[in-house]
């Protein structure tokens, strides 16, 4: 890549997003009449490079489920600087970073690269003592995804059962951050033709998803009920989740939902359920913001149309009426929000 393309990407990528944030970083530190007035200054300097390093990477993160490898790799490398900026060349707070680059170069089709990412990141997990399960989780996740690529499904389902294991450790067998784990072992038993054990894990991804987006649209209504609007406002929804989760969530419903689609005359439910689980989480995207990175919500259309979908299905499978009136309470939530527009 020639220097001006190369900057060009960087700057599209990442660099646009954190000009701003960067100023104060690039500014020479004043002087200070106390002590104390001194460590309040580094105190806000370290604030911001570790909001910067958070940013980054979630701006990677994004683009990596969106399947924006060569996007994801600029911003990846800021997150890299700025922890080695603020914990040094051999910390394991690097290790997402080497991550990301890892990921970023298998979606680029450069394996050899990505080797030397993950050998990194390995060899500073090793040198350390304080890895948490989280770290170990998602470096075992990423040795997974690189003998996938390599075709080794051997060694691809020992680091995915070891990233499932880490993950359990970290956030709960049934946590929406185990469910990539079970997603990518999904996937190398299906590409194995082991259906029966894919099915089985789709159908758990699925139905920790749904879980997840059921009680955040459950807890939403209760503050609802409870705190009556008397201005007469329209409910605000949003996903609890950062702007990287929503699109792994979007990449792991959709990827299973076009599985399904394969199947929906034998199983039209477990297609239908998958379908209502992507119909939730588009509504609760539907009127979030998010201040730290602007993106455009879903339209109510792109709601509706998952929702529409299922209702066909289940009526050209003649399924119970229960089924179809479930689906209709779901496109009434599309309609009441049609009654009390934004303003």
């Amino acid at each position: 890549m020639s220097g001006v393309v190369h900057q060009r990407a960087d700057w599209s990528s990442i660099h646009e997003k954190i000009c701003q944030l960067l100023i104060p970083l690039r500014t020479s530190m004043p002087f200070y009449n106390s002590e104390e007035e001194r460590r309040h200054g580094l105190q806000q300097q370290q604030q911001r490079q570790k909001h910067l390093i958070e940013f980054c990477y979630t701006v990677a993160q994004k683009y990596l489920f969106e399947g924006k490898h060569e996007a994801a790799v600029p911003a990846a490398l800021h997150s890299l600087r700025f922890r080695m900026d603020v914990h040094g060349l051999s910390s394991v707070e690097l290790v997402p970073a080497y991550l990301l680059l890892a990921e970023a170069s298998l979606g680029l089709g450069q394996i050899v690269q990505a080797e030397e990412y993950l050998s990194q990141a390995q060899w500073t997990v090793l040198k350390s003592t304080e890895c948490c399960y989280a770290t170990h989780s998602l470096l075992h996740r990423n040795l997974g995804l690189l003998y996938i690529a390599k075709e080794n499904y051997e060694e691809a389902r020992y680091h995915l059962a070891n990233d499932i294991y880490f993950a359990s450790c970290a956030f709960g067998t049934e946590d929406i951050r185990t469910s990539g784990g079970y997603f990518h072992l999904a996937n190398v038993f299906y590409g194995l033709k082991k259906l029966d054990l894919a099915d089985t894990l789709y159908t758990k991804v699925s139905e920790i998803w749904s879980k997840y987006l059921n009680d955040r649209y459950q807890m939403l209504s209760q503050a609802r009920i409870q705190q009556i609007d008397l201005l007469g406002k329209r409910f605000e929804t949003d996903t609890g989740l950062d702007e990287a989760q929503e699109a792994e969530a979007i990449q792991i419903l959709t990827s299973i939902w076009n599985i399904r689609e394969s199947t929906s005359n034998t199983a039209p439910q477990k297609t239908i359920f998958v379908l209502k689980t992507l119909f939730m989480l588009y509504y609760l995207m539907m009127n979030s913001s998010k201040a730290s990175f602007p993106r455009k919500a879903p339209s109510k259309m792109e709601a509706q149309e998952y929702a529409m979908r299922a209702f066909s299905l289940a009526k050209e499978q003649h399924l119970s009426l229960h089924e179809q009136n479930s689906i209709e309470e779901l496109l009434s939530l599309i309609s009441a929000e049609e009654a009390h527009p934004i303003p």
